[in-house]
């Protein structure tokens, strides 16, 4: 039994993506993927003026954005760039930056390598990045924390304070009295911050560290890919602009020396900017960096939509899942690619629906040498109507 072969048509018949199925299935929308491998090249190195910036893809559900972030993360590695994807959703708030930094520091690949992280990079740094790095941390950010955690870092073998520290940077933030303590244990000194870091208002230095940190470890950039980002449409009005106004950090070159894509559903525009009336409500409310949010509401609307395969390129997906699914329970299918894209082209406009629809025809064939009618449902549209409170707007 072919055991990679399987995981893949198992993944594909429950329309789950992975990024295994990114590798293989990667031959459709040839011309967007020589886009975005292009935009990938473009990332920033250390000491160029540069910058990084992101963009944004919008498409209908099930029409192939989370495997498209797949597709692009197997390209991204393979040009030596760390890789991070996450799913918005309500553990992964995009309100709250700091949350969200965690959550994006757990989900962080560098190149060949299965598992998440990046702490050895700290471990391994030469002296030379080390200094650098301290530098660009005491002068380049907005506050000096990060400057002192790595002197402290750098100056000590004590496992306990090395494994802090180290998780500081993962987004287990560590308290300033506690760095504090640290630093005058270790250099019989007292600290004294430009700026008293808190992690509400300043994590953003945590982000543009570590694309130095990257940088300076020989890596050719890092790229961060939000699924689902319609989730911003089902919070709150506050917590939304709140999300927008975070997002502009992401997608404008000067403020991000990272590149950053995000997926979300075509009729995003039309149900919650103009739906919610989001200009009209965000010109009456305070406290928000308007133009910032407006920049974001802009890039949104102007989105690319992600073409729908044509037939010729659908036939390019089949042909490689009838080799899977022959490999995958050794048998050899006796339909043609072009056979199974007659049948399942007519079973919904969904391209998930439709390639479900030719796995099931071939597990038919497989089991009973005969396949009956295929009957492949497709996902309702999800609609903005209702709203999810977070934590912090419940009362009581």
């Amino acid at each position: 039994m072919d055991y990679e072969a399987r995981k893949v048509i198992e993944a594909l018949r429950s329309g789950i993506p992975s990024r295994t199925i990114g590798g293989y299935f990667g031959g459709a929308r040839t011309e967007l993927l020589a886009e975005l491998s292009g935009w990938l090249d473009s990332a920033p190195m250390p000491g160029s003026p540069e910058k990084g910036g992101g963009r944004i893809l919008t498409a209908n559900y099930g029409e192939g954005k989370t495997h498209l972030l797949n597709t692009v993360f197997r390209m991204a590695q393979k040009k030596n760039m760390a890789v991070s994807m996450v799913s918005l959703s309500k553990e992964t708030p995009f309100n709250n930056l700091h949350q969200l930094y965690q959550k994006i520091a757990q989900s962080t690949y560098l190149p060949n390598r299965e598992q998440p992280g990046f702490a050895h990079l700290v471990e391994q740094l030469s002296p030379g990045s080390m200094t650098e790095l301290q530098l660009y941390a005491a002068k380049g950010l907005l506050t000096d924390k990060l400057y002192y955690l790595l002197k402290a870092f750098a100056s000590t073998d004590n496992v306990e304070i090395r494994f802090s520290l180290l998780a500081d940077l993962q987004g287990d933030f560590i308290g300033n009295p506690q760095l504090k303590k640290i630093y005058k244990d270790l250099f019989a000194e007292k600290i004294v911050f430009s700026a008293n870091f808190a992690k509400s208002r300043h994590v953003w230095d945590y982000f543009m560290f570590l694309s130095k940190l990257f940088a300076f470890s020989g890596l050719k950039g890092w790229v961060i890919l939000f699924d689902e980002a319609e989730y911003i449409g089902k919070l709150g009005r506050k917590t939304r602009f709140t999300a927008y106004s975070n997002m502009a950090k992401f997608l404008r070159p000067e403020t991000n020396d990272s590149l950053s894509l995000f997926t979300m559903t075509t009729n995003y525009g039309t149900e919650v900017i103009n739906g919610k009336d989001e200009r009209k409500h965000l010109a009456d409310t305070e406290g928000y960096d308007n133009e910032a949010i407006e920049d974001t509401l802009s890039r949104i609307e102007k989105a690319p939509e992600l073409p729908p395969l044509d037939r010729d390129e659908f036939m390019k997906v089949l042909v490689n899942i009838v080799d899977f699914h022959a490999r995958a329970y050794a048998w050899q299918p006796a339909v043609s690619a072009e056979e199974l894209c007659e049948m399942s082209w007519s079973r919904g406009h969904l391209l998930r629906t439709r390639i479900r629809s030719a796995i099931e025809y071939l597990d038919q064939l497989y089991q009973y040498g005969d396949a009956g009618r295929i009957t492949a449902g497709e996902l309702d549209q999800e609609t903005y109507d209702d709203e999810i409170p977070l934590p912090e707007e419940l009362e009581g």
